[in-house]
């Protein structure tokens, strides 16, 4: 039993969720590292959403608002780590949840749909993927017909480069939630959410439902505000955001520690 007074209780808690994620078949080992590299950024980060962060996160729910087909991708970790949040999100934006694996096996793809479904999902695509993302080499390239496969715009979270770069040579917006600014995918995206998925997920489906609220009061003047969001979109600069990021992680470093200059 973890001391709730422990200094880093939530940290412990979210790796124990992963462990007994993978306990149960949902969560693999590499995962696991992964989680581990990304907690160091978000270290750096102040484990806090950050400005940029919520600029990103703006700019994310106006591409998920105006969407005519918007899609969820799912792993395992983060069907441990928030999967009420991801259903949230597809319901509040009228999105599809797919399951999409790097290491995949027909159990974890199934696992991954139960935990969906009990957390309030209707659906979960990409259990039986019939079609090929070109360009993929591991077995994220297989995709469902209905789901990313058509999709327009694809949220993903813990991703691989290579994927996130094949689906916006294939014309998607891509909105990636990673920790890591230097990555592939935070750089091949159309917006990087420089945060953890944890926290970036909540305020998501917060910022969805406050532009499909003024969505249905009207725009700007009371005109379209599709128009609005359009322009929220094509202002927003992802490599200047993550260049922001990285000066928020340096600020942290020098602001904690004192360097001199022999």
């Amino acid at each position: 039993m973890i001391s709730k007074h422990h200094p880093r209780y939530e940290s412990i808690k979210v790796r124990e969720r992963l462990v007994d994620g993978h306990k149960k078949g949902i969560t693999v080992l590499e995962g696991l590292i992964a989680h581990g590299r990304g907690e160091a950024f978000d270290y750096l980060l102040g484990e806090k959403t950050t400005g940029p962060a919520s600029n990103a996160i703006r700019a994310s729910a106006a591409l998920l608002v105006l969407a005519e087909c918007p899609v969820i991708s799912v792993n395992g970790n983060t069907a441990v780590l928030c999967p009420q949040g991801l259903v949230e999100l597809a319901e509040v934006c009228n999105a599809k949840l797919e399951v999409n694996l790097f290491y995949r096996s027909d159990r974890r793809a199934r696992k991954i749909e139960e935990t969906l479904i009990e957390h309030g999902a209707d659906r979960v695509y990409g259990v039986s993927p019939t079609e090929v993302i070109d360009g993929i080499a591991s077995e994220r390239r297989m995709v469902d017909k209905e789901g990313i496969f058509k999709s327009d715009v694809v949220l993903v979270a813990l991703e691989d480069g290579d994927r996130t770069e094949a689906l916006v040579k294939q014309g998607k917006k891509v909105i990636a939630v990673d920790l890591n600014p230097l990555s592939r995918t935070a750089r091949y995206a159309t917006v990087t959410v420089v945060d953890n998925v944890i926290r970036a997920v909540p305020e998501l489906v917060k910022e969805v439902r406050r532009l499909k609220n003024a969505q249905e009061r009207g725009g700007r003047d009371g005109g379209d505000l599709s128009s609005d969001l359009e322009m929220m979109v094509s202002a927003f600069d992802n490599q200047k955001n993550l260049g922001e990021s990285l000066e928020v992680m340096c600020r942290n470093i020098f602001k904690e520690y004192s360097f001199s200059e022999e």
